[in-house]
């Protein structure tokens, strides 16, 4: 009988920094003389549920790139979103070319009510108690740009007041 030797115990993994989600996938293709020739674009999230998200638009001709590549974008472009407890600061709308949206903060157990690209932003920004709707376009490139916009646009009381050169009162 061979004896075979003893594989060491792979080391735990430990938890990632940043969780990632893929929103979207979109094949194009371009008509050649030999066929056709397809491209992925894959819309990526990034967020460490601590107050910090970031989106990444990878695009490659294999979709496993697409994502790789949005994952390294997002994570360049992560943003500090300023939050009051579990919520957002205070109600904001905005809208981006056909993307309308409409985020506003929710008392304690709430919870997420948004949906789609919304959802996948907020969750991953930690954010846990929002009112969020997206109207107009249903493109999920468009509605997710339109909310990392909005988010990016929150501001806190004392901020507000430091631009203002009030003391917090």
């Amino acid at each position: 009988m061979a004896q075979y030797k003893k594989q060491p115990e792979a080391a735990p993994q430990e938890a990632p920094e940043f969780e990632e989600r893929v929103v979207c996938i979109n094949r194009c293709s371009k008509v050649v003389k030999g066929g056709r020739n397809f491209h992925f674009s894959a819309l990526v999230v990034v967020g460490d549920r601590k107050g910090r998200v970031g989106i990444g638009f990878g695009k490659a001709n294999e979709v496993a790139d697409a994502i790789r590549k949005g994952g390294e974008l997002a994570r360049k472009a992560m943003a500090p979103i300023p939050m009051r407890g579990t919520t957002l600061t205070h109600a904001i709308s905005l809208r981006a070319g056909a993307a309308r949206i409409m985020m506003r903060p929710a008392s304690e157990g709430t919870g997420i009510i948004a949906g789609g690209g919304m959802r996948a932003v907020l969750e991953l920004a930690g954010v846990k108690d929002v009112l969020a709707k997206s109207m107009g376009s249903k493109n999920p490139v468009n509605v997710v740009k339109t909310t990392m916009r909005a988010l990016s646009m929150l501001r806190t009381k004392e901020h507000v007041l430091a631009k203002r050169d009030l003391a917090a009162l």
